[in-house]
């Protein structure tokens, strides 16, 4: 795989509670140096990502419900449809997972639909990624997350959120490839830090890498 074919295929990213502006001017840097897909950001820097990203390639990602999912579905609508406005072009929204361990489905779905629904209603193409946390579940809530996401109109799964009990591993992506149709894409993402672990996840299925590391595992990719 070409290094340039590997970029596109990296959300690169950078949450948590003390990331900073500067770290923000810093990923969409990079992203515009080697073409990432997309730039992950918390939301109060979606516009200052978009700004910096106006007129390239890469699309701005963000979180909906981050990290732990168990925001109302009404906020987490609204924290979609604010995330819009300033120019996200991607969420990745954390599932209800009391719902989905409790096998509340219908609870799940309409959790999900809140944002799918936002991003339905732009103007713009706006992708929505279910974040699952796949450390959390059992085999069964794993599979019937990956069914519900799709049915409520996501357009990837996603293995976790990076704050889990665990990251993305290689059996879990080859079970939500498994599960999901074509049309839907598997994001992994937790603990994705060199280009071995992004190739395990690739081979496994993936079709999206989520890294704070993609520099790093795009100059570790074999020339060719």
């Amino acid at each position: 795989m070409k290094k340039s074919d590997l970029a596109a295929l990296i959300d690169h990213t950078t949450l948590g509670p003390q990331s900073t502006e500067e770290d923000v001017e810093r990923v969409c840097r990079e992203a515009k140096e080697y073409g990432f897909a997309s730039v992950c950001v918390e939301p109060i820097y979606v516009s200052t990502a978009a700004e910096l990203l106006k007129d390239t390639e890469v699309k701005v990602d963000t979180v909906i419900g981050f990290p732990h999912g168990t925001h109302k579905r009404g906020a987490k609508g609204f924290e979609a449809q604010l995330a819009i406005e300033d120019g996200a072009d991607e969420l990745d929204t954390v599932v209800n997972v009391p719902a989905l361990q409790s096998g509340d489905y219908q609870e799940v779905s309409r959790d999900i639909y809140a944002v799918t629904e936002a991003a339905e209603a732009s103007a713009r193409t706006v992708l929505v990624k279910v974040i699952l946390e796949m450390g959390l579940l059992e085999e069964e809530t794993k599979r019937a997350g990956c069914v519900i996401a799709q049915a409520s109109g996501a357009d990837f799964v996603k293995t976790s959120t990076g704050f889990g009990p665990s990251g993305a591993t290689v059996e879990d992506v080859e079970l939500m490839s498994s599960l999901v149709s074509d049309e839907v894409g598997v994001k992994a993402a937790g603990g994705i830090g060199d280009f071995e672990a992004a190739r395990e996840m690739i081979e496994a299925g993936a079709t999206r890498i989520g890294a704070s590391s993609g520099v790093e595992i795009v100059e570790g990719a074999p020339e060719g």
